[in-house]
């Protein structure tokens, strides 16, 4: 019987996490936002999921299978963990060929195109989302936000907008209170109610699951860069108020769910800090001067692409020795 040697660089750190334990914590941590969200959008968030879901499960199946690995891959709950992420991020109005579609290119484009798990450059439920805004503009857009359920108040105050930040809601400034919750707060699935997104991030990061260096950068980047960023005339009021920018839209779930994928963000804190202020500089310059008001998926996405570039710059000293880092061109 033929052994195949496999050799590689020391030092070898064991550790008790796996694939499989580290991907189910995440659908942990995301399960409160996840229960909210049906909450607040009910048969039209849970067909988003259904969909979602059985499309990446269904495109990770196939895409082992052409691929001749072994069908326990499906079981480590990477495929769950895109296809709830991607739900998360779409508009519970969409059509369900919008997450079916999605699902299957965040598997089967996205992930195993590169090699699968581990090998693929971008995170692959916000480049699924990316394509879905150009593929179909018209399933997301403002027409297509249902109005959610209030936790308090009267179903009147409501907003069928993509976000505090876009359309009418651009023109109405929201209480703090009502965006920490998602009281009456239209967006998208799951990315509403703060409050539970912000105990699954940091139940994540207590398991040190996800580095906090890449959220604390990522939203204080955001904070800081709107507030000292001029307006232009006619901008609403909120327009340079930190705290509205980052309880509205998108950024929490980004930062703390999307912005942390190990695969696509650089292996040192230095870079991973780097990476976090990049996305925050991006969306602050989206927001203020772009004409999209939300601008987290395409941060990301833009970041993750420069990772190698990050990664290339942004080397720890060789253990052992007393010089420094080696530049790209010694590499």
């Amino acid at each position: 019987m033929e052994m195949q040697l496999l050799v590689s660089s020391s030092p070898h750190v064991r550790d008790a996490d796996s694939i499989g334990k580290i991907m189910w914590g995440v659908v942990a941590a995301l399960a409160p936002a996840a229960a909210m969200s049906l909450y607040f959008f009910r048969l039209d968030a849970l067909k988003v999921y259904l969909i979602s879901i059985a499309a990446a499960h269904a495109a990770e199946l196939a895409c082992l299978w052409l691929r001749g690995r072994p069908f326990r891959h499906a079981a480590d709950g990477s495929a769950l963990v895109t296809g709830m992420l991607l739900a998360m991020v779409l508009p519970p109005g969409a059509g369900w060929y919008v997450p079916l579609v999605g699902g299957v290119f965040a598997i089967a484009i996205v992930k195993h195109t590169f090699g699968g798990l581990g090998n693929n450059i971008w995170n692959p439920a916000l480049a699924a989302r990316v394509f879905l805004q150009f593929a179909y503009p018209s399933q997301i857009s403002l027409s297509r936000w249902p109005v959610p359920r209030m936790l308090w108040g009267a179903g009147a105050d409501a907003l069928t907008v993509a976000s505090p930040l876009a359309g009418e809601g651009a023109a109405v400034q929201l209480p703090y209170l009502d965006l920490l919750f998602g009281n009456g707060v239209a967006g998208c699935i799951g990315e509403t109610c703060k409050v539970a997104l912000l105990a699954g991030g940091l139940f994540l990061i207590l398991r040190r699951a996800v580095d906090w260096r890449i959220p604390i950068c990522y939203i204080g980047t955001v904070a800081l860069l709107t507030w000292l960023l001029p307006v232009g005339e006619g901008a609403p009021v909120w327009a340079s108020d930190p705290l509205y920018h980052v309880l509205s839209g998108g950024l929490i779930i980004g930062a703390f769910f999307m912005a942390t994928d190990m695969v696509t963000t650089p292996v040192t804190r230095l870079g991973r800090a780097i990476f976090g202020a990049g996305c925050g500089l991006l969306v602050a310059v989206i927001r203020r001067y772009g004409g999209y008001p939300e601008g987290v998926a395409y941060s990301i996405v833009l970041m993750n692409t420069f990772t190698p570039l990050i990664d290339r710059w942004v080397r720890p000293r060789v253990y052992g020795s007393r010089t420094p880092k080696a530049t790209p061109r010694e590499a």
